[in-house]
């Protein structure tokens, strides 16, 4: 029956049918169809798989605007579908449409697309592998660290190299980061470091306050990734490989006396990695970032952030909060005394809060 025939040859019974009528209007049976080769065969068929082959390639020549499209905020694939069939009448439908867009996605290593909007994100993070400063005068080797930071709709990469992880370096290079691509995304995702994060955790991670005081000045959001979840910063460790193939290999010889002169010799290997044509896209960094990126980005606050050191002191019996950095007292209204207040220091003046209200401001001393 054609029911166990379909079954058997994995068809539907409707599309056998189509292929004995087919052999029907050309005089085919079985006996002539054994003298004929495959190639014969498919001939039969040819007409049809040439109108398949120029409708599906219409939708195809479509694709690679569509990924372009998908990353800006709002665009969706049944937005895409939906335009795509006022122009093109009677052809795929949704989930068609949905499939081949993903084999097409998945042929050209473009996954990510779907998972990046626009301005949404910036990820960060230091490289494992380190750059090297030698003395002029003694020949020592001083290791120092490499952060690498990524936009996530178009892959613009900043790198900069710093004297350490610690908190003040690690907030500087974000500041320079949002200098570097003259705009602000609406969070920034950096991993569970020290220097960022006080306390990891999967949904509600601690943030440490000198990195929650540069956030509120640029009016983004921390979104730290979360632990053991390595799909977090997927992208910022693609970029971090990079960064040792376009960046650490071209420098690998040459030496370096200063920060400076280092930093100098990375911006022109970063200009060129952001600028050179990525392989799937046929569009540079720089060019992505142009078209689909920069105007999403909210603009820069006009006084760069300036990092304030954080801490938590009691005031003591004379209403004077103590600095050991400063070998100084600071005062405060009496009325505060023995309160726990929060100081905010720069290398100019000393904060102090009291339930999140400023209660005094000093000039910095004693330095």
């Amino acid at each position: 029956s054609l029911r166990k025939t379909a079954q058997a040859l994995s068809v539907s019974r409707p599309v056998l049918t189509e292929y004995l009528t087919r052999c029907e209007e050309k005089g085919i049976n079985y006996e002539t169809a054994q003298q004929m080769t495959d190639e014969q065969l498919t001939g039969i068929f040819e007409s049809n798989v040439k109108q398949e082959t120029t409708q599906y390639q219409m939708l195809r020549n479509e694709f690679p605007e569509y990924s372009q499209q998908l990353l800006r905020p709002g665009v969706t694939r049944q937005l895409l579908w939906e335009e795509y069939c006022r122009e093109h009448k009677g052809t795929y439908s949704y989930s068609q449409f949905c499939y081949h867009f993903q084999k097409w996605s998945k042929s050209k290593e473009l996954s990510m697309v779907m998972e990046h909007k626009a301005g949404d994100k910036l990820y960060v993070d230091f490289t494992g592998k380190k750059l090297h400063l030698v003395d002029r005068q003694t020949g020592e080797i001083t290791p120092v660290e490499v952060f690498v930071a990524v936009l996530g709709a178009s892959k613009l990469i900043y790198a900069e190299a710093l004297r350490s992880q610690k908190k003040p370096d690690f907030i500087h290079a974000q500041v320079n980061t949002l200098e570097y691509i003259g705009g602000v995304p609406k969070a920034i995702v950096p991993d569970c470091l020290k220097s960022g994060i006080t306390k990891g955790h999967r949904y509600e991670p601690d943030i440490n306050p000198e990195y929650q005081d540069f956030a509120q000045h640029y009016e983004t959001t921390i979104l730290a990734a979360r632990p053991y979840k390595p799909r977090d910063k997927a992208l910022v460790e693609g970029a971090v490989r990079i960064v040792y193939q376009r960046i650490f290999a071209p420098l690998r010889n040459r030496v370096f006396h200063s920060l400076e002169q280092l930093n100098a010799a990375i911006r022109i290997e970063l200009e060129k990695l952001n600028n050179r044509p990525m392989k799937h896209y046929g569009k540079s960094r720089r060019e992505m970032f142009n078209e689909i990126e920069k105007d999403y980005l909210s603009a820069l606050p006009v006084d760069p952030y300036q990092f304030r050191e954080y801490r938590k002191l009691k005031v003591q019996f004379n209403y004077h909060v103590y600095l050991n950095s400063d070998k100084h007292y600071y005062s405060v209204p009496h009325h505060y005394r023995d309160r726990q207040v929060e100081l905010f220091i720069t290398p100019k003046t000393v904060e102090i809060f009291y339930n999140n209200e400023r209660i005094a401001l000093h000039t910095r001393d004693g330095r």
